[in-house]
């Protein structure tokens, strides 16, 4: 991905990160999170600007959500069940059952937390629309988790890449791979942090449970 977004003009990056990031949180199974970590790479090396691959991620992010809330809105749940069955391992039974565990949780927080979980970042909007999640309670959530994922990796991943290159600006090819491991790295820590806050009320109700018997 990286290699072929490097051919493209800085501003096409932009567009197919935005692009890209959008049609995943519409619910349609695309490398949302591959384009935005492979841009941001570019970053670090300058090939474009760290901010309008933030930017064009957000953007990207917060309308292709909106989309996705619209569509499941209209649709509702029968929609999900009926789109589960053409992608089975994106979407099939046990996937959308667990998302509407999460959504019935953690209400919005499940939309801003999601932004950081595959299988959320898919399924939010459609499923906050199916479920009639009021828009201006989803719209906060959705915004601030796309603006938060989307600058968060795209900046920690490029202060990496530039540390790694500055200190080993002689050796560009084991830079890369430094920036590379790095992005990598940055990316899992979001996705565990996002898994984890999302586990906690289930793993506290067990607790009480257990303290109760």
């Amino acid at each position: 991905m990286a290699d072929w977004l490097e051919t493209l003009p800085a501003f096409s990056v932009y567009l197919v990160v935005g692009l890209i990031v959008g049609l995943e949180s519409m619910g349609i199974p695309l490398p949302g999170e591959i384009t935005l970590v492979s841009g941001a790479l570019l970053s670090a090396t300058g090939v474009v600007s760290p901010w309008g691959v933030a930017i064009g991620a957000s953007i990207g992010a917060i309308a292709g959500d909106s989309i996705g809330y619209a569509v499941g809105r209209r649709g509702g749940r029968p929609l999900l069940v009926r789109f589960g069955r053409r992608f089975p391992r994106h979407f099939g039974p046990a996937h959308l059952a667990k998302a509407e565990q999460i959504f019935h949780r953690w209400g919005v927080w499940a939309v801003f937390f999601g932004r950081f979980v595959a299988l959320l970042r898919i399924l939010a909007g459609p499923l906050a629309g199916a479920l009639h999640v009021p828009y201006r309670k989803f719209l906060a959530a959705n915004a601030s988790g796309g603006i938060v994922w989307a600058f968060g990796t795209t900046f920690l991943i490029y202060f990496a890449g530039r540390a790694a290159e500055h200190w080993l600006k002689d050796l560009s090819w084991i830079a890369l791979g430094v920036a590379v491991v790095c992005g990598i790295a940055t990316t899992l820590v979001i996705k565990w942090r996002g898994r984890r806050a999302l586990a906690v009320e289930p793993a506290l109700e067990i607790a009480t449970e257990d303290t109760a018997a």
